[in-house]
């Protein structure tokens, strides 16, 4: 069991060999065993994955950027799903994120993509099934294996 709150800052970057697997839209869009996990205080990880193991065709750019001081700055992209037994398709705008030109600490994610777990069908690490870190702005993976309380949960207005 890891603890966020014994997380440091600024956030740590570990390779990690879990079992990864993201749905949307009713499709596999990721999976693997390959994956960096980031490790800041208060916030559960969020996983970076391989663009190798992630289904690029069902992305596009999308407007916009947003800067951390400790990665650089991110680009973002929609995820568009073809919708079952029809023609059209679904789209997640900026559901996925990349740091094309991390800063040195984070060099080792630069292209790899990481995503809100919460507005895909489903995210599971190693068969077990994630919960989206509270409050929207966030990436965390949420399993049994971190304890809160966490970054952007309403019962913890002081981690705002």
């Amino acid at each position: 069991m890891e603890t966020v709150a014994d997380y440091p800052r600024p956030p740590l970057l570990v390779p990690c060999q879990d079992q990864i697997l993201v749905k949307a839209g009713g499709v596999v869009i990721c999976e693997t065993t390959r994956s960096f996990r980031v490790l800041e205080t208060f916030h559960p990880p969020t996983y970076y994955l391989p663009p190798d193991s992630f289904r690029l065709d069902l992305l596009e750019p999308a407007m916009g950027a947003s800067f951390c001081e400790w990665k650089g700055v991110a680009r973002y992209f929609d995820l568009v799903v073809p919708a079952p037994g029809d023609e059209t398709e679904k789209r997640l705008s900026k559901v996925v994120w990349q740091y094309p030109q991390p800063s040195a600490a984070f060099e080792p994610i630069a292209g790899w993509l990481a995503l809100y777990p919460g507005a895909m069908d489903g995210c599971w690490v190693n068969g077990e099934a994630v919960i989206a870190q509270p409050g929207g702005f966030y990436g965390g993976w949420i399993t049994s294996q971190v304890d809160g309380p966490f970054k952007g949960d309403p019962l913890h207005p002081e981690l705002r």
